[in-house]
């Protein structure tokens, strides 16, 4: 990616018809085992329907929020969501995939900042938590630049590739998130910048320094 247009990026909320466009994501088992502990066979087009069906039911609305990364094509690169949302206890589970195609590029970290921008500051959460297979170096240098903290490690908790592996348990807090995110801005070029929805303003862009247009 040289240009500028090309480097700008935009969440929107996960629709149904997105199901066909990403079903080629759930075709790598090996790809999928490294991000998602739950998926062992390649998905088919009903079963990823199934799978994802309560994202798009009102029941659903209250506990998940899911987006999709854009590139400036329209085309999805990836997928931003937070999970198991509790609004007693104030905490959620935060994810995000981004496609063989897109990554390196700098949208996974600006793409996460700005859900957990989003569920801090939007939803009122006070505590996200991540999960991590111990050998995805690329999840966790992820997670530890948004200000995650280790917070244990389950033993021999995911199969994949003939043998088991560690689960590392992550998780941030609001106070943990505002004393990181200025220092993340900082570090963050405006080089790649992803927005939430088609008219985003400069707060609601990563890096949040960034003006929109």
């Amino acid at each position: 990616m040289s240009d500028n247009l090309s480097n700008k990026f935009r969440l929107r909320p996960m629709e149904k018809a997105d199901l066909e466009v990403i079903s080629h994501w759930f075709q790598d088992p090996e790809d999928v085992a490294l991000f998602d502990r739950t998926s062992r066979v390649p998905l088919n087009q009903f079963q990823i329907e199934e799978s994802w069906k309560a994202v798009f039911t009102a029941e659903g609305a209250g506990c998940k929020c899911w987006f999709v990364v854009e590139n400036s094509s329209g085309e999805a690169v990836g997928l931003a969501g937070i999970e198991s949302v509790s609004l007693v206890n104030r905490d959620a589970v935060v994810a995000m995939f981004v496609d063989k195609s897109a990554r390196r590029t700098g949208v996974g970290i600006r793409a996460t900042a700005l859900v957990v921008d989003f569920a801090f500051r939007q939803l009122g959460l006070n505590r996200l938590t991540s999960y991590y297979r111990a050998d995805n170096t690329s999840s966790r240098d992820l997670v530890a630049r948004i200000g995650c903290q280790v917070e244990g490690t389950m033993r021999e908790a995911w199969f994949a590739d003939g043998q088991f592996h560690d689960m590392v348990v992550v998780g941030v807090l609001k106070g943990d998130w505002a004393k990181r995110r200025d220092a993340l801005a900082a570090e963050l070029s405006d080089d790649t910048q992803v927005s939430l929805g088609p008219n985003a303003s400069a707060a609601w862009t990563w890096p949040p320094k960034c003006k929109s247009g």
